[in-house]
C-alpha cells in the first residue's frame, strides 16, 4: 500500500489539507509529482484515480471551503485566483519543484489561472 500523509496549510483567508501519496520525489529521480485537482469536488473524488498511480508521487486537496479545507476569513464564495493561489503555495510547500497536474471541471479553470 502507498503510503498516506495529510498536510494542513494556512493560506491567505483558508487552511488547505492536502495528501502527498508515495512520498516526495527525490531530485526529480521519481518525475515531477502529479496533482490531481477538481472543484468543487474534494480530494475523495480521486481515491480510486490516485491508486493506479503506485510509480509516482500523487497530491491530493480540498479545495477552500470544500472538505477539509476552511476557510478563516467568513467568506461564502471562492474565487478561481483564490484557489490558484492556494494551489500555488502547495506546490511550493512540496518543494520537490514542477507537477504535473490532472485538473477536472472547475479544477482546470484554477489550474489554468
Amino acid at each position: 500500500m502507498t503510503e498516506l500523509v495529510t498536510h494542513a496549510l494556512d493560506t491567505t483567508g483558508a487552511t488547505v489539507r492536502y495528501d502527498v501519496r508515495g512520498g516526495l520525489p527525490d531530485s526529480g529521480a521519481d518525475g515531477p509529482a502529479l496533482f490531481l485537482i477538481g472543484s468543487p469536488m474534494d480530494a475523495s473524488g480521486f481515491l480510486t484515480l490516485a491508486s493506479h498511480f503506485t510509480d509516482r508521487t500523487v497530491v491530493t486537496y480540498d479545495p477552500r471551503g470544500t472538505g477539509r479545507s476552511i476557510r478563516t476569513d467568513g467568506a461564502a464564495e471562492s474565487m478561481p485566483e483564490e484557489h490558484a493561489d492556494d494551489l500555488r503555495r502547495v506546490i511550493e510547500a512540496l518543494g520537490s519543484g514542477p507537477v504535473d497536474v490532472f485538473a477536472s471541471s472547475g479544477g482546470a479553470v484554477n489550474a489554468l489561472d
